[in-house]
């Protein structure tokens, strides 16, 4: 069967170009048409587990049906730890850091994580959902570097393709599970069920 992983709506800090980590906003209005959008577009008896932040929890409701307070929470879901850097327009972030960055996985951003970090946490988690994809759909509602380190995960290469993918909000990564064989990547990013929103 397939996991999904699904990156959340929009929020007001995502439009505004800001570096959103831990701070913990609520969907937009472009954001919860997001969501609606994504229920259609995935499993209704799919098993649903989300990031313990707002934004996540709100797409995870929708496409659960339920209230966000009931969703299913996993904490090592959780977006990056940007540290000091959460909030600041990615415009004002300087170059030398962002070339840093680049470079070193295990670059840590004042008072934040590191990708190594992020990768290990979001592949036990996916380790230990990997089962019941196998015999049913699960999605997983998370954010944009914990779906890149998905695809690390499922390819079976180091975080630093984080730096050579791009996940757009809402957007729909499928990870297939078939006659007991490990994960396949079956779609990338897809967002044709975002059309017209």
């Amino acid at each position: 069967m397939t996991l999904y992983i699904v990156r959340h709506g929009r929020t007001e800090a995502n439009a505004s170009g800001l570096l959103l980590g831990r701070a913990d906003p609520g969907l937009d209005e472009v954001g919860r048409r997001q969501a609606a959008a994504i229920a259609g577009a995935v499993p209704a008896t799919a098993q649903v587990v989300s990031s313990p932040l707002r934004r996540c929890r709100e797409t995870a409701a929708a496409i659960a049906g339920i209230d966000p307070d009931g969703v299913t929470v996993d904490e090592r879901l959780v977006e990056l730890n940007y540290g000091e850097l959460d909030l600041v327009p990615l415009s004002e972030i300087p170059a030398e850091l962002w070339a840093a960055w680049r470079a070193d996985p295990g670059f840590r951003p004042p008072g934040g994580e590191t990708l190594e970090e992020l990768a290990r946490r979001v592949g036990t988690a996916l380790d230990e959902l990997a089962p019941a994809a196998t015999g049913g759909d699960v999605v997983v509602v998370t954010h944009v570097s914990p779906v890149k380190a998905a695809l690390a995960w499922c390819l079976g290469v180091g975080i630093e393709v984080s730096w050579r993918s791009f996940v757009g909000q809402a957007s729909i990564t499928r990870i297939g599970f078939t006659n007991g064989r490990g994960p396949s990547l079956l779609t990338f990013n897809a967002e044709a069920h975002l059309d017209g929103i």
